[in-house]
Formats: C-alpha cells, structure tokens, sequence
C-alpha cells in the first residue's frame, strides 16, 4: 500500500509555519546572531576594499531576519559604501515579510534590495539563459542546500560568481546534532518526494575537498524546546514535527510504527537532552565560509 505520507513541501504555507514555530522553540537564530557578532567582522574583512559598491546575494533568505543582521555588519565595516543587496526565495509569503521588514527598519540608507521569487536553480537557469555572470562580494545560503537537487553542482556554480575577494558563507546542521542522529537513522522513511534532502555539515568539507575549495568551519550550539511534540493534540507540537521529519501532517500520516520509533528517538540522547522535564533537542549549527 502506498504511504500515505506525503513532503512537507508539497504545501508551502504549512512549511512555513512549521519553520516559524521552529524559531520561535530554537535558538537558531540567537546562535547565527552570535556567529555574525564574534566571527563575521573577519570573515567579511576585505570583501569590499577598493569598491565604490558591494554586490551581496541571499540564496534562500527567507524573511530576512539573518540578512539584515549581516547587511549591518558590513555597512559598518565600509560606511558610505553602496550596497546592492539581492535576495533569492522561491516563497511569496517570505519575501513579503521580509519586505515588511525592510519597510520597518531603519539605517538601511544606501542598501539597494532586489528580491527574485525563484529557486536557487531557477536563478541558476535563468542567469544562464540570459547569458549573465554577474560577480558578488558576498554570497550566503543559510539553511537552505537541503532544497536543491544537486549540493556539489549548486556550491560549484555559486562560487563562480565570486568575485577575487569574496566570500561564500554556508550555514547547515551540524555533523554533531540532532539532526544527523535522526536523519542518518530514519531519513529513508521521510516522503522527501525530490524536494529535500538530508545534508550537513559534516558532508560538505568531501564536496568541498573534492572541488579544491579552501574553507573554514565553525560550530554553533544551538537547541530547541521540542516538549510539545509529546502532547498528543498540541498544535505546535504537531508543526514542529512535520519540522523535524519534512512530512506533512506526521502526527496524523505517519505509519504508527514509524510514529513511535521517531518519538523514542526524540527522546534519546543522540537526540535530545531533559532537563527540568522538558526535551531540548541538539540544533547545533555547522558555518563554512569558503574562499574564492
């Protein structure tokens, strides 16, 4: 009988509810802040030194809470430098957002955005099609090599496009997470329906070494409170596990077998941690800035 589980990327707006009850359970995005505060002033040290303009592309970037961080950043590293700022995200409702977001900011003077609702391979294609190769300063793909169909071919065509100081900062799960103890174990049974796969930072220096790229690595703790996803009905337990295991409706699709498996799992140590009787769950972060 065919499963009738089905990707949670087959629907879009339940993804992104699920991921924002993910940040708001996880500290994902304290952990990325606290990267772009201690280790991105060096890391984007000389990528603008002797230009008039920085050139910046957000492969992924969401709603655009991380990439206005990293604009802040490198505004401050090259006051009164323009800065082209352009934003690839395949959802409408994200780009919104992050529009609403720009809209509400301030101290964005001489920070230009240009959003592209497309994939990354879309992007791809139709730089391609019109004969385009546009070099950048900076390019970052944050959380987001899990939704393309091909890793290494995607990491070769964006490092192309950097320019001789650049640098390309990748953010994905760590080798050493939750993620991995889950995924290696039952990732097979996920519906990933093409649309996603399992990748971490563990599997990337491989692809990298394999290209002859130069690269640094850096982990970052993360956790996230998953101690809804035990309350049979809770809603935002429920989004959280469709989270965790890319399956639309989980809770309610899953083979009950493959259901208790994954709640025992959760519960493990390779997994997760308990204390004051909550569950948190090992979010930690793998970040590979990779050189021209």
């Amino acid at each position: 009988m065919a499963s009738p589980m089905r990707s949670l990327l087959a629907d879009l707006d339940r993804y992104v509810q699920s991921f924002r009850v993910f940040l708001e359970r996880s500290t994902e995005h304290q952990s990325m802040q606290e990267f772009v505060e201690r280790h991105l002033p060096d890391v984007i040290a000389s990528i603008g030194n002797g230009k008039s303009t920085i050139n910046v592309l957000s492969v992924g970037g969401g709603a655009g809470e991380m990439d206005l961080q990293i604009l802040s950043k490198i505004r401050a590293r090259y006051p009164g430098v323009t800065i082209n700022n352009d934003v690839i995200d395949p959802s409408a409702d994200q780009i919104s957002k992050y529009k609403e977001r720009v809209a509400q900011a301030s101290n964005l003077e001489n920070i230009k955005f240009t959003w592209h609702k497309e994939t990354a391979n879309e992007y791809e294609s139709r730089m391609n099609a019109e004969k385009k190769t546009k070099k950048w300063d900076f390019i970052h793909m944050i959380q987001m090599l899990y939704y393309v169909k091909d890793i290494p071919a995607t990491i070769r065509y964006f490092h192309s496009l950097l320019d001789s100081q650049a640098r390309l900062l990748i953010i994905l799960v760590s080798g050493k997470s939750g993620w991995e103890t889950l995924w290696k174990k039952y990732g097979p049974s996920f519906p990933l329906d093409d649309l996603c796969s399992y990748v971490s930072s563990a599997d990337l220096p491989r692809m990298l070494d394999s290209a002859g790229l130069k690269y640094q690595l850096y982990e970052l703790p993360s956790h996230m409170d998953i101690t809804s996803c035990f309350s049979e009905g809770d809603k935002d337990g429920e989004l959280l596990l469709d989270f965790l295991t890319e399956t639309l409706d989980f809770a309610k699709t899953a083979p009950p077998e493959l259901k208790h498996q994954v709640m025992e799992e959760l519960r493990k140590p390779g997994c997760s941690e308990i204390r004051d009787g909550k569950v948190f769950f090992n979010n930690s972060l793998g970040v590979i800035v990779v050189e021209p």
